[in-house]
């Protein structure tokens, strides 16, 4: 199931989608006790180059720390969205 990533007004930040993704309710995580609240969340909040998880409807939005490089940022995200996907 691809993962669809797409940029957004904030260079710092990368919109994830993809079929199947779909949250209950909004999550907005900037600390890991937040972060803790849904696993996808911590997993990706627990990556050293994210600073910011947003979970709402069907699309993942992460925020990188400035210096990270999309390229590894987008990797370890999108492998990681798809073993949740995976394991649900």
């Amino acid at each position: 199931m691809p993962i669809h990533i797409h940029p957004t007004p904030n260079p710092n930040a990368h919109k994830y989608t993809a079929a199947g993704l779909r949250f209950v309710g909004p999550l907005n995580a900037s600390t890991p006790e937040e972060a803790a609240r849904h696993p996808l969340a911590a997993r990706l909040f627990a990556l050293e180059s994210v600073y910011n998880v947003f979970l709402v409807q069907d699309f993942v939005t992460v925020n990188k720390v400035a210096g990270a490089e999309w390229g590894e940022v987008d990797g370890n995200v999108v492998g990681i969205i798809e073993e949740f996907l995976e394991g649900r």
